[in-house]
């Protein structure tokens, strides 16, 4: 389920969204499932308001999740075909970025191919 943790260097909103995405991967959320309100989340998660709002609004604009005024947030279908070009070259620096900081600490490219595998598999459930 939705976690954060307190100790991550990443941002609260970057990790919410993360663990939302990772949630639906993984199917403990599943299209048209109703996401807690705003206020409900920022409580579960001992979490700012403002913080679990741009969250929501970051994922709204990704088209993962819908919110329907008066009625609350839910999952969006996955749309197995849509491909966010500007979102994939984002995650191309980061991964580039990553390469960069494991050649520096000496890993070896079986190692990341390893890992990348291992999270792979994980997230599908295998």
């Amino acid at each position: 389920m939705v976690s954060i943790n307190k100790n991550s260097s990443k941002p609260y909103y970057e990790q919410l969204m993360l663990s939302i995405k990772e949630d639906i991967l993984n199917g403990l959320l599943q299209p048209g499932d109703r996401l807690p309100s705003v206020r409900e989340m920022a409580r579960l998660l001992l979490m700012n308001p403002n913080t679990v709002s741009k969250a929501y609004k970051l994922l709204e604009s990704q088209e993962v999740i819908v919110t329907v005024k008066g009625k609350g947030t839910y999952v969006k279908k996955i749309d197995t075909e849509l491909r966010d070009e500007f979102q994939i070259q984002k995650i191309k620096k980061e991964f580039n970025d990553l390469v960069i900081e494991a050649n520096y600490l000496n890993l070896s490219i079986e190692e990341m191919s390893q890992w990348l595998n291992d999270s792979y598999r994980h997230l599908k459930g295998e």
